[in-house]
């Protein structure tokens, strides 16, 4: 498999290359991964999206500017910058309308798409999203995302063991983490310049939130080390039209600890628009 699975390659009109999985036909479906050193779109939701393809959906799985196969360019990894590649994808692909399901940082880019976007994204999905706090009071007490920063900028994460003692952060049952999933990051992150994580800038969307106008289904685990569960009530609180599953005995990663009631609540919420 190497870094990622291979895919296909895509050059935007400003040079970015962004490569990506597209499977499937149907109604299409974006999973945006998240920003842990050597994430990939394949790496993170490789147990998920062909469920989804296989429920007769077309299944866009992105690899993030500064991740995967992706260009990695020396530039300040803003969360418009990520929004605006996901967004020069959908036109290269003329996507006009999809569904979004975003984890971590790709929850954030889910978030701020749809609110900038709305006339293109018709359902959410949101899994443990980031910028719904502010990063200095709340992100960085977070101990998954202090050993994260401190792992990735000290190069502890080119061998196996490195990457697997920060993956073990993410989920509640560290066993859940295969071998094909750290070498896959492993091969990324090598590749990885310091400033994809150290220049990372996701503003607090809290405040616009009661502007999200489609359909969320929302899934946090409550042993989450990296955003903090209270998120779910902010977006609750917030949102209309909005629904969540909360998970005991899960970290930062629902899709891959309980993928199976994940997979299953998604498809069911999908199909709820085809009725």
């Amino acid at each position: 498999m190497g870094a990622s699975a291979q895919g296909h390659v895509v050059t935007l009109p400003d040079g970015l290359q962004l490569h990506y999985q597209d499977v499937g036909t149907g109604e299409a479906v974006v999973f945006i991964h998240g920003s842990g050193p050597g994430a990939s779109g394949h790496s993170n939701f490789k147990q998920n999206y062909p469920a989804f393809a296989a429920a007769g959906y077309r299944v866009i799985v992105p690899d993030l500017p500064g991740y995967g196969a992706s260009s990695k360019p020396q530039t300040v990894y803003s969360l418009d910058f990520f929004v605006s590649a996901l967004g020069g994808l959908l036109d290269a692909l003329d996507i006009q309308r999809c569904v979004l399901i975003g984890n971590s940082l790709g929850g954030a880019i889910a978030i701020k798409l749809a609110l900038d976007q709305p006339q293109r994204v018709s359902r959410l999905v949101l899994m443990a999203p980031g910028g719904l706090m502010d990063k200095e009071q709340y992100y960085l007490q977070m101990e998954g995302i202090q050993k994260m920063g401190a792992a990735f900028a000290n190069g502890e994460l080119n061998d196996a063991a490195g990457m697997r003692r920060l993956l073990s952060l993410q989920l509640f049952d560290p066993a859940l983490i295969s071998d094909e999933t750290v070498a896959e990051r492993v091969a990324v992150v090598g590749q990885q310049p310091t400033c994809v994580l150290s220049s990372m800038q996701v503003p607090n969307l809290a405040s616009r939130l009661p502007a999200l106008q489609c359909p969320i289904l929302g899934f946090w685990g409550m042993n989450d080390k990296f955003c903090p569960a209270s998120g779910a009530q902010t977006l609750l609180a917030a949102c209309s039209r909005i629904r969540f599953v909360l998970l005991s005995e899960c970290g930062h990663w629902v899709m891959v600890e309980h993928r199976e009631l994940f997979n299953r609540e998604c498809l069911a919420f999908l199909a709820e628009a085809r009725a």
